[in-house]
């Protein structure tokens, strides 16, 4: 696709003025857990292996988020299976993430740094699905061929806000141990009874034959705290779920990364990806589901979204570009369409993987925002701009925001943007 030059751009593009930048420190309490390793050993206890016959193999059920410490919280799963005198096995339960194949997961499990080796265990990525039954809504419930294949599973995930629906239960254990570990004609079906009877009642339906028709054990669920560090990792048995996530859905909702402010004219985000959200970026962050029957959250309003960059580790999945208003053509060269494709089809968010508008450079991207959002003045348009949605204690943001007083944020000095050839830097002001 040929998108308009620098110079086609610059005949239609207003020279305007950019603002100054501050960089702001964003510091929220944050409890954090002392012991990851110890605790992880602890929670296993939730899960009644011991009604395991010995040397009975368990699938172990990893995903393809960006969490803080799920190394070690999947080594310290897989050591303490293994002490126990079982089995222990990866398989990868993401869906239809890594383009739907099994290369494509176990790479994604890798870039995470889940790789065999780091996690001491094989792993067993093959992406056949069986179907296991029908849920009381008609619909189709599968699982992994591969988890079926043990005498036991249990799945590892970060309890947190989800980014198309919420409810009691979001993105969590229930949702992996349905969609995740449905695999790709798994992971369709949900999302195509989700459309109708809403995805808490669709996965609360799909866990009922999970929970009778397979070895499912339960899970290990980890809270992360707004710095991202890890708050709490608790085991929950199958037979507590989907009650046993509401309480640490409540703790991870204190302490979820969100901006401080509720009003923007412009965002700019460095890097989206799917270890950062299923959406790239997470929609509670920006404000935007862009979900058909679903409304958007009342704050944050933002007027303008630019995207200049993907994170290495989503290896081009751009899916959730398409909450941006503007992105550039690096951008753009970068999307990998396949992985895009099969995410956006079989979840149905097909608009998340719309192109935005793809303009020559960062400069150009920031001032097409600012040109969109009525008259525009440098030192009182709001602007702010952040490395990804998932790290928000630092970023920068223009005066008008720099002089307001929010609680526990500090700011720093004035900075001017630079635009490089390659980059984007903030100097200081001489």
């Amino acid at each position: 696709m040929e998108f308009p030059d620098a110079a086609t751009v610059d005949t239609v593009l207003p020279d305007v003025t950019l603002p100054t930048f501050h960089e702001v420190h964003y510091d929220p309490p944050a409890p954090t857990l002392d012991d990851v390793t110890e605790a992880t050993r602890t929670a296993v206890d939730a899960l009644s292996l011991s009604d395991l016959p010995s040397g009975a193999t368990v699938a172990v059920g990893l995903g393809s988020r960006g969490i803080t410490d799920v190394v070690p919280v999947a080594r310290a799963v897989v050591d303490e299976v293994r002490d126990r005198g079982f089995d222990p096995v990866v398989v990868p339960a993401m869906g239809s993430h890594g383009g739907a194949t099994a290369e494509g997961q176990r790479r994604t499990l890798a870039s995470l740094g889940l790789t065999e080796e780091a996690i001491g265990c094989p792993v067993d990525a093959r992406m056949d699905a069986e179907r296991i039954g029908e849920s009381v809504l008609g619909s189709p419930v599968y699982f992994s061929r591969a988890a079926l294949d043990a005498d036991g599973v249990v799945v590892v995930n970060r309890v947190k806000a989800h980014t198309n629906f919420d409810g009691p239960f979001e993105s969590g254990l229930c949702k992996m141990a349905t969609v995740g570990l449905g695999k790709q004609v798994g992971a369709s079906a949900i999302h195509e009874r989700a459309t109708v009877d809403g995805f808490v009642t669709t996965i609360e339906a799909a866990l009922d034959v999970v929970r009778a028709e397979t070895p499912f054990l339960g899970g290990i669920a980890i809270v992360e705290n707004f710095l991202d560090e890890t708050a709490a990792v608790e085991g929950v048995s199958a037979t507590d779920l989907p009650d046993g996530e509401f309480g640490l859905l409540e703790r991870a909702y204190d302490h979820m990364p969100t901006l401080p402010y509720d009003d923007l004219d412009v965002l700019v985000v460095d890097r989206i990806g799917k270890d950062v959200s299923g959406t790239g970026m997470d929609t509670n962050v920006i404000g935007r589901y862009d979900l058909h029957g679903v409304a958007d959250p009342e704050t944050p309003d933002i007027e303008r979204i630019v995207v200049r960059g993907l994170t290495e580790t989503t290896h081009g999945n751009g899916h959730g570009i398409g909450l941006a208003d503007l992105t550039t053509r690096a951008v753009a060269d970068e999307l990998d369409l396949e992985q895009m494709y099969a995410n956006a089809l079989t979840s149905g968010s097909h608009s998340k993987s719309h192109l935005p508008v793809v303009l020559p450079t960062d400069r150009h991207a920031l001032v097409a925002a600012v040109s969109a959002i009525g008259p525009y003045d440098p030192d009182t348009v709001r602007i702010a701009w952040v490395r990804d949605t998932g790290h928000l204690s630092t970023f920068h943001v223009s005066p008008a925001l720099a002089r307001e007083t929010v609680e526990h944020v500090t700011v720093g000095e004035a900075r001017r943007l630079v635009f490089g050839d390659a980059d984007v830097r903030f100097e200081p002001i001489e």
